[in-house]
């Protein structure tokens, strides 16, 4: 049976979207598996999107289906996705994760692979305390955290500012947005998706 991994993220311009996708393409780099790239929802009305010019940006993920947590228990592992707030995961995914209680309940989670990885305006702008923080949560739910360790080559490259911790791979965005994510950064994302594969299959015991 193939390895499910599902890469659940919420976005506003753009960046954390593209680091999913660079996590999917490294998980499916991974032998026999299914790789399923999902959004979580939206809270902010179409009016203030519009007005933050997010709006825009959003349209070039709009085809993206959006996550359910009733399907959550369908993936082996799981690669969270979410922007900093102030140190913390979004609020659209801290929505998200608040409906799981049913699957808490049942015991659903328990034993699959988790990670997490993120964004955030500043060179420190919390990415570490926003990746550690979300871990509780999968804690919780009894899931195996993974992280990316420093067999990935991009964690030790300090030639040019980066995000990429061992606890997730990260984006800087710029107090603009207008900067994307580099090369190096997209590579320790692959690193982490591939990783998360390769671990869950192992959990499966077929690795």
């Amino acid at each position: 049976m193939k390895t499910k991994v599902q890469v659940v993220f919420y976005s506003m311009y753009g960046h954390v979207h593209r680091l999913a996708e660079a996590v999917a393409e490294g998980a499916r780099a991974a032998a026999d598996t299914e790789v399923e790239l999902l959004q979580v929802p939206e809270l902010v009305s179409d009016e203030a999107l519009e007005r933050t010019g997010a709006k825009q940006a959003r349209a070039s993920f709009a085809h993206v289906p959006v996550a359910t947590v009733d399907r959550l228990p369908e993936a082996d592992a799981i690669v969270f996705g979410t922007p900093t707030r102030f140190g913390n995961m979004a609020a659209q995914m801290r929505s998200f994760l608040d409906h799981t209680g049913k699957l808490w309940a049942k015991n659903a989670l328990v034993g699959k692979a988790g990670s997490v990885f993120t964004s955030s305006a500043t060179q420190h702008g919390g990415q570490e305390t926003t990746i550690t923080s979300f871990h509780t949560t999968l804690l919780h739910h009894g899931m195996v955290i993974v992280g990316v360790p420093y067999t990935c080559a991009g964690l030790s490259d300090v030639s040019a500012v980066g995000g990429g911790s061992p606890y997730g791979a990260s984006t800087i965005a710029g107090p603009d947005g207008k900067r994307q994510p580099t090369e190096t950064e997209l590579e320790v994302a692959r690193f982490q998706g591939r990783h998360v594969a390769e671990i869950a299959a192992r959990l499966k015991g077929r690795g």
